[in-house]
């Protein structure tokens, strides 16, 4: 249906790699993962952060120095992400000599993407918060952060789960299909791979600040241009949520996005901070170890729930934007 309404030349297959992205987000949108499968198959992300934690713990070994730590991570990393890219190539041209192969692209694009599994993850935390108060919402927030949830109260916790909800929308959404309209299946999953590799062991800590550097910048490089896009997108969608602040946002993301520990990280949340007039960012504990980071945004610290299910609208509306920037890309090849 969607290839008969965008009839474009598909360059090796029946149907072309924007119409597979795009039914791929919408199928994401509306059904998330398909619980069934993944009861009985291990989900892709999965896979990957498996072998990257085997290889972890068979190379980061503490009795090496430094320099071997390092040269052991990069090979990780590099042979991680080039055995993805290998594998995408493969899916491409099964899609380009099968007939059918495009259905498999199309299952394994929808697994990559995350804005359903996103929304409910963050929306979880609001809901514990409202229902089981800070034990809950601690509880919730734990699945979705790397900092130490006990550290948190109640603001702490729903500062956490929108920086996590705009970081995320970066890494789990844009990221990937910014890659795939690039270089199709192999730079999606190269995303992908990257992504985990580096919430995995790209942490400064004393286990992994060598043996996850590589892969920490390589993250850095690739999400380098899909943060600022989402960090925009963020920016346009705060004009449709009820007392958002655009053009706060648009300040607070020019202004602020550098207090962030991470080149890229700072763009969203500086974006989202600014839309809901917040705080976001400052001091955390990750491991035991406190972080000294600066405050983005110059609003309320004092998040609540009723915050988190504002930046649950701003996410969603994000997302509808995102689709439709795939829309104008096949608009724009028809």
């Amino acid at each position: 249906m969607l290839a008969a309404m965008f009839p474009l030349k598909a360059g090796g297959g029946p149907v072309h790699p924007l119409v597979i992205l795009l039914a791929a987000l919408i199928l994401d949108a509306l059904l998330g993962d398909p619980p069934l499968l993944w009861r009985a198959l291990p989900h892709p992300v999965a896979i990957i952060g498996g072998l990257a934690a085997w290889f972890e713990r068979k190379l980061n070994r503490e009795r090496r120095g430094q320099r071997t730590r390092l040269f052991r991570g990069a090979l990780v990393a590099a042979g991680m992400t080039l055995g993805a890219v290998a594998i995408g190539v493969a899916v491409t041209e099964l899609r380009r000599r099968w007939a059918w192969g495009w259905a498999v692209e199309l299952a394994l694009v929808w697994m990559m993407l995350a804005q359903q599994s996103l929304f409910f993850h963050v929306r979880s935390v609001a809901r514990a918060l409202s229902k089981e108060g800070l034990a809950g919402g601690r509880v919730a927030v734990a699945r979705i952060v790397g900092r130490d949830p006990m550290s948190l109260d109640e603001h702490g916790v729903a500062r956490a789960a929108i920086e996590s909800c705009a970081e995320s929308f970066a890494d789990g959404v844009v990221g990937p299909v910014f890659w795939y309209v690039l270089f199709g299946f192999p730079g999606m999953l190269a995303c992908k791979t990257v992504n985990t590799l580096d919430s995995m062991m790209g942490h400064r800590s004393e286990r992994y600040l060598a043996f996850g550097t590589v892969a920490a910048r390589l993250d850095d490089a690739m999400m380098l241009i899909p943060a600022r896009i989402a960090a925009f997108l963020l920016v346009i969608a705060s004009v449709f949520v009820p007392r958002g602040r655009p053009r706060l946002a648009w300040r607070t993301m020019w202004r602020d996005h550098g207090h962030h520990a991470s080149p890229n990280s700072g763009w969203p949340e500086a974006a989202m901070a600014g839309a809901l007039d917040l705080a976001l960012a400052g001091p955390r504990r990750y491991g035991g170890e406190l972080v000294n980071t600066g405050w983005i945004g110059a609003g309320r610290a004092r998040a609540t729930a009723a915050d988190i299910r504002a930046s649950l609208f701003m996410l969603a509306v994000a997302c509808l934007l995102d689709i439709g920037l795939v829309i104008g890309l096949i608009q724009l090849e028809a």
